[in-house]
């Protein structure tokens, strides 16, 4: 691992290793915030990208576990809106394909980056790096501050970011499109049938029961003092930001619990979970795609999907998570009871070294 943060000048990172009753190895590299040569330790925290989409899961398991609906519901079953492929209209749009990026719903790029809301205020930021943000998207465009806003307005026919580029372009039932918007649908869904905030939800089921005490949505509730700084490279440091879609890839958290959530995981299959009963862990995992008829887009070879865990074919579970100054990564091995994690407050290009590193730990058991 140093050898890596030394070959890849990374600001800061933090790793850890679990079984089944808690963290067996942890350690920190590098700075939280290099200026003032603060170290990244696995009390920093920092935003973990789409490793977001793992507390979804969970809490979507959860809404069925409550019997809010079943994976495959039909969407137009719960919305106050109707959500329909204006090039495939009898295309049914299930829970499920949500989860497993079937559900023909795109992230428009044009809209998509205009999500992230961006703090300008609390701290010192690079000013080069926003506007170098700006070129590419960035522009904060969008007002919306709830998920029932921004979904009415990108999904309903009269919705004010309504498009038809909006969604693929499918002549076939299936074709697997990663998209960020379609798993922040699955929260909005949860807040419907529950009555309460995505936010109040998860912290409510899995927070803290999981006493995961230093984890939240949004910048505003974080100590200022306790987040990384998020770095371009060493001299460029991106702003604090949300999202609108903050389900999909917003969670601030540190290693220390995300490590608690890993642990919970693990124990999940063998039915010692405290978020799940065994039975939603064995959906959860279930790869949902066959060998014979895959979606297209997508190449089997090297991974399934869960429900929107990935099924990696070197017999880990996990997935990635990257975001403007953010890399991340969760895994576990359910053969051993081993998993592993790394936190990064800088977009890693290539994570494979990281990730190796750890999927050797936890295959091999050292």
């Amino acid at each position: 691992m140093q050898s890596v943060v030394s070959k890849d000048s990374l600001p800061g990172l933090a790793v850890t290793i679990v079984d089944t009753k808690g963290v067996i190895y942890k350690k920190g590299f590098g700075f939280a915030n290099i200026q003032a040569a603060e170290p990244y330790t696995l009390k920093s925290i920092q935003p973990i990208g789409s490793v977001s989409k793992m507390i979804l899961a969970v809490a979507l398991m959860k809404a069925t576990e409550l019997g809010y609906f079943t994976l495959d519901t039909d969407i137009n079953e719960i919305l106050p809106f109707k959500v329909i492929n204006p090039y495939q209209p009898d295309h049914v749009i299930t829970i499920r394909k949500l989860t497993t990026h079937t559900s023909g719903l795109l992230d428009n790029p044009i809209t998509f980056p205009n999500t992230y809301k961006f703090d300008l205020k609390r701290r010192p930021f690079s000013k080069d790096l926003m506007q170098l943000m700006k070129s590419m998207g960035y522009q904060q465009k969008i007002k919306d501050s709830t998920l029932k806003e921004f979904n009415y307005n990108y999904l309903s026919t009269e919705g004010k970011y309504y498009s038809k580029d909006n969604f693929v372009n499918i002549s076939d039932s299936q074709k697997y499109v990663y998209s960020n918007i379609a798993t922040a649908l699955i929260a909005y869904i949860i807040e419907i049938k529950s009555g309460t905030s995505y936010s109040a939800f998860t912290s409510e089921y899995i927070f803290k029961p999981l006493s995961m005490n230093h984890s939240s949505w949004f910048t505003a509730n974080v100590k200022l003092k306790d987040q990384a700084r998020l770095y371009h490279n060493s001299n460029l440091i991106f702003p604090l930001y949300d999202f609108i879609t903050y389900p999909d890839g917003g969670l601030k958290t540190n290693a220390s619990d995300l490590s608690k959530f890993l642990v919970d995981m693990i124990n999940g299959l063998s039915g010692r979970s405290v978020l799940l009963k065994q039975k939603s862990f064995q959906t959860m995992f279930t790869p949902q795609f066959s060998n014979q008829d895959p979606p297209k887009g997508i190449k089997l070879e090297s991974r399934n999907k869960g429900i929107l865990w990935n099924l990696y074919t070197n017999a880990t579970i996990g997935h990635d998570g990257d975001d403007p100054g953010v890399s991340a990564y969760i895994l576990f091995n359910p053969s051993n009871g081993l998993g592993g994690l790394f936190l990064c407050n800088k977009y890693l290009e290539d994570k494979s070294p990281l990730v190796n590193i750890l999927t050797q730990t936890v295959t091999e058991g050292k």
